[in-house]
């Protein structure tokens, strides 16, 4: 994937977002993250942002998503993938291969991308139909997705998360109860 100064960048290996500020080497760029540090980082450890996602991390419910352009198409079009409604709740699954036809010729980083675009259209439609609960699957690996799962549901309102049950889910998926006013 190819960057330019000033383009905003989420990191791996970490939570959190910066911007690009210069470019030590071929691998190696300058970020300055949200509090004004600047920091090294390895190229392959970062992931563009696609469009403005400002809404959609600081709780707004009408948000403009990742473009979608740059996505491959869900399994299921337009609805949003692979919800399951559980009795009481509702689940979505953000493994990669729950959510695309075939992950072919994408990045680690457009793959990632995408399962936050996907979160944020099943969060959004999950308060738009008033859901109470809901699961969401990120599985275990090394913990990159989960921590993106959690820094999104830091930024939202009348929200609280914790992990799943255990014996249902392992250690792999956030439960998060929404609240109405």
């Amino acid at each position: 994937m190819h960057f330019k100064v000033g383009e905003k960048v989420r990191f791996l290996s970490e939570t959190g977002e910066g911007t690009i500020i210069s470019f030590k080497n071929e691998h190696n760029v300058i970020v300055e993250d949200e509090t004004g540090f600047e920091n090294e980082y390895p190229i392959q450890q970062l992931v563009k942002i696609y469009g403005d996602q400002t809404d959609a991390i600081q709780g707004g419910y009408d948000v403009e998503l990742a473009d979608d352009s740059a996505l491959s198409p869900t399994k299921s079009g337009e609805e949003v993938s692979e919800i399951v409604q559980r009795k009481g709740y509702w689940e979505i699954d953000l493994h990669t291969h729950a959510l695309l036809e075939s992950e072919a010729g994408m990045t680690s980083g457009e793959l990632l991308n995408h399962q936050l675009f996907e979160l944020k259209r099943f969060y959004r439609t999950a308060r738009e139909k008033h859901i109470r609960k809901i699961v969401i699957i990120h599985g275990v690996g090394q913990g990159v997705l989960r921590g993106e799962v959690r820094h999104f549901l830091e930024g939202q309102e009348n929200v609280s998360f914790y992990d799943a049950d255990f014996r249902e889910y392992g250690k792999g998926a956030t439960e998060v109860e929404l609240y109405y006013q």
